[in-house]
């Protein structure tokens, strides 16, 4: 299994994990911490293995025609009642990067990906699918009172596969500077 996403540098990375161990500790979540914060572009999906090295060349094809740019995240939001996340600002770059590679990677008609029909929410996971319903309104007023800003520089792209236990980067393709 595999996505495509862009991830988070090192020292945002270190404050999300911060916060996916508190919903850990205070909540039992252990779903959002099998993966690197990141932003999905592409959502998983199962593909042969031998297609892998075709997948990577496409994706390196197309993030050499793409051009770095910052984003801006911005405190908290949620998708009532079981994902928390940070927010992103909203960015015409990042919707267009987005829309862009799942257009190239659909066109080459070689991989099992699909339109996504769900509006594109930008956002780095702190809790999803493992956080109990109950437990929703305390741990989102928790967050609620936080003031996060950060802004980091999208640079790259990269393929995730699950190694049966956890997603981990697996190629990053550069985007032209």
């Amino acid at each position: 299994m595999y996505f495509i996403a862009v991830v988070a540098p090192a020292h945002v990375n270190e404050q999300v994990l911060q916060w996916k161990h508190y919903m850990r500790d205070h909540y039992s979540c252990t779903v959002a911490l099998r993966s690197p914060a990141h932003i999905t572009l592409i959502p998983p999906f199962w593909m042969d293995e031998v297609l892998e090295n075709d997948l990577m060349n496409h994706v390196n094809a197309f993030s050499t025609q793409q051009h770095s740019f910052e984003i801006g995240l911005n405190n908290f939001d949620a998708f009532k009642p079981k994902v928390i996340f940070v927010g992103i600002r909203q960015n015409a770059d990042l919707q267009k990067l987005k829309s862009s590679l799942e257009q190239h990677l659909i066109a080459s008609n070689k991989y099992p990906i699909e339109k996504e029909t769900r509006p594109f929410h930008p956002h780095l996971t702190i809790a999803n699918r493992d956080l109990r319903k109950k437990d929703f309104a305390t741990a989102f007023e928790h967050f609620s009172r936080i003031e996060y800003n950060e802004r980091f520089p999208i640079k790259e792209i990269s393929l995730l596969k699950h190694d049966g236990i956890e997603w981990r980067v697996h190629h990053n393709s550069p985007l032209h500077s």
